[in-house]
């Protein structure tokens, strides 16, 4: 073990005392958890909730079978932990524990404290500065409270896809599960940009996310060709290839990593990341303060201008009738026939059958 692992970070970072997660949490991310925390008694609603679901299981189940991070047991992991807490003022460091699994993986769960588990294979993949950015992404949960909200809507997912021979029907509990996706995807992209805050290194998240896309073989990527796969993802194809897209993604609880990497990369370039490494943040005493219909306003002018800046062929449809465009019925028509896609889809391919297993959805 190195003597930097033993004593301290590499060089120095800086450090956001009082730091509310508000402040790096995605727009769609920050409206949901604005009105969950403005919901009296909701709270109280955890508690009873708590003892439907495993947590003390699970608990029993790390401390018993997998090891658990400290002084003594991954020291070089400790030091990690406990300087993203000290960065981003997380004043009780949660327990981490290193679990035996082939896959990459880590995750933030727990109801009554969070708790982080890194699987062998993660730890085995990343180097230490890209570790440092996964173990701020996993903090970054701990500090908006996802262990919690996402624990408590899992459950409450499951519960009612268990329901959903009631009338309310199997369309409108598969539209509950896809808002629910929608937000754990969003809750993704905040805790990447916690990662970064962490980490402020970059190149270390963007080699960490191509890792998890593509194995420990750095010499054999490329972070800017990586990029132009989202690019390429985000923009290409016709009107068939966008319906696919939305049919891919919607059951993940994780974007695609090049789009995560995309994302962060745009963040990293925002005047709001600037800002805070500047000092100017909001804090976390002024959380009570704070306005759900702000929080409301700031996801919709994400949505709209998203909506408005990209260049995927459905978003530019919608686009066209929002604008009375002509002709869209022949347009459809030509597009879904490989007539008149963005790339000249062809005629004589098919694009139907039976679907394939997709890779396996990296996680955080």
């Amino acid at each position: 073990m190195s003597e930097t692992h033993e004593t301290a970070p590499a060089r120095d970072r800086r450090r956001f005392p009082g730091i509310s997660s508000r402040a790096y949490e995605h727009p769609a991310d920050r409206s949901a958890l604005v009105t969950l925390r403005k919901l009296t008694g909701f709270d109280t609603v955890f508690k009873t909730l708590s003892g439907l679901i495993p947590e003390r299981s699970l608990r029993l189940l790390f401390l018993s079978d997998s090891v658990r991070v400290g002084d003594d047991q991954f020291p070089h992991l400790n030091v990690m932990l406990r300087d993203a807490c000290y960065i981003l003022d997380l004043e009780k460091v949660p327990p981490m524990y290193v679990t035996q699994d082939p896959h990459p993986n880590a995750m933030c769960i727990g109801l009554d404290a969070p708790i982080i588990v890194v699987t062998t294979a993660l730890v085995e993949l990343l180097d230490e500065e890209e570790m440092r950015a996964v173990i701020g992404h996993e903090v970054g949960h701990a500090l908006s409270g996802h262990a919690v909200y996402r624990t408590i809507l899992l459950f409450l997912t499951k519960l009612a896809l268990a329901v959903a021979w009631i009338p309310l029907g199997a369309l409108a509990i598969r539209a509950i599960v896809a808002a629910l996706m929608e937000w754990f995807r969003k809750s993704e992209l905040s805790a990447d940009r916690a990662g970064l805050l962490v980490g402020q290194d970059l190149r270390a998240s963007m080699r960490g996310l191509m890792k998890l896309a593509g194995g420990n073989h750095l010499h054999e990527m490329n972070v800017d060709s990586f990029l132009k796969q989202a690019e390429e993802y985000e923009e290409g194809g016709d009107l068939r290839d966008s319906v696919l897209k939305i049919l891919t993604v919607w059951q993940r609880t994780h974007p695609f990593t090049t789009v995560r990497a995309a994302q962060l990369k745009r963040w990293s370039e925002s005047r709001d990341y600037q800002r805070i490494m500047d000092g100017h943040y909001p804090r976390r005493d002024e959380d009570a303060e704070a306005k759900v219909s702000d929080a409301y306003a700031d996801a919709a002018t994400h949505y709209s201008t998203s909506a408005k800046e990209s260049k995927d062929p459905l978003m530019g449809l919608v686009r066209d009738i929002a604008g009375g465009a002509g002709d869209l019925g022949g347009r459809l028509r030509n597009t879904f026939r490989g007539n008149g896609g963005s790339n000249g889809g062809s005629n004589g391919g098919s694009d139907g059958g039976d679907a394939t297993p997709g890779p396996r959805e990296p996680q955080d």
